[in-house]
């Protein structure tokens, strides 16, 4: 195969995945890291991509890109089913309490999935959600209470945001909460771009009593413009993909569980 042959291959994974390292096309393509590294450096130069540590991400991902929730939603779909599926068997049969789903396409899948779990385990739960996008697929299922916080809807992530929600946010003290996040790094923690979605995002994770991330491996290495997190305050990441030693090394010290989907 031709570098050029590979590296259209490799934009394309790229679109597909959201990201794509080092060891992975090596072994995909059957060459070397060092032929690898130098096909992400050609696409680099010609903006096709950026690199991150252990792979590239699109180049269009700076600290404050952010697609909307419909382009999303069409992105790393069955990995996404994967993760929701890991997640939910950490809250056990027979739930019975509180939930809180955060925004996000990761969540979504949770809340897709939610319903049919506790019915299969003989759970029931409390949700509370501020996502126009997670609530439909929980609003007439019999194992669910829902409640949906209010406030301004942003529409790139069709969820609301502001002061409102955020005081809303202040006064529960959920089970459990499922937290999406658009950037996840060793160094600056979980962001995302908007600084609003960002106050919504913190407000949640102080005040649940557990915290588990749903974050695909296309977020590893991501530091988008504000942070809202630090590794220290999840408790659990679910994911696809082992993580890279700086990020693995990270979660460690931080005390994170890493589950694989």
């Amino acid at each position: 195969m031709y570098a050029t042959e590979r590296q259209e291959l490799i934009e394309r994974l790229l679109a597909e995945e959201g990201r794509v390292g080092v060891h992975e096309l090596a072994a995909r393509f059957e060459v070397t890291t060092e032929t690898i590294r130098r096909d992400l450096d050609a696409l680099e130069r010609v903006g096709a991509l950026r690199r991150v540590h252990g792979g590239a991400v699109p180049g269009e991902r700076h600290s404050t890109a952010e697609p909307t929730v419909l382009e999303r939603a069409h992105r790393r779909t069955r990995a996404k089913v994967a993760i929701a599926s890991a997640a939910l068997d950490l809250i056990g049969p027979a739930f019975r309490g509180s939930v809180f789903l955060d925004a996000g396409t990761t969540t979504a899948a949770v809340a897709d999935q939610l319903p049919a779990y506790l019915a299969a385990t003989r759970g029931r739960a409390d949700v509370v959600t501020h996502s126009l996008t997670v609530a439909p697929a929980l609003a007439a299922a019999e194992t669910v209470a829902l409640t949906v916080i209010g406030g301004r809807v942003r529409g790139v992530t069709a969820a609301a945001v502001g002061a409102g929600a955020v005081r809303a946010i202040e006064s529960l003290r959920p089970d459990v909460a499922f937290i999406g996040t658009n950037g996840l790094s060793a160094g600056f923690g979980l962001s995302t771009p908007d600084p609003e979605e960002a106050a919504v995002k913190r407000a949640i994770v102080d005040a649940a009593r557990r915290v588990i991330v749903v974050a695909d491996a296309g977020k590893f290495g991501v530091e988008s413009l504000v942070t809202f997190a630090s590794l220290s305050s999840i408790d659990v990441l679910v994911t696809d993909a082992a993580p890279e030693p700086d990020l693995a090394a990270a979660l460690q010290e931080a005390g994170v569980e890493v589950r694989l989907a």
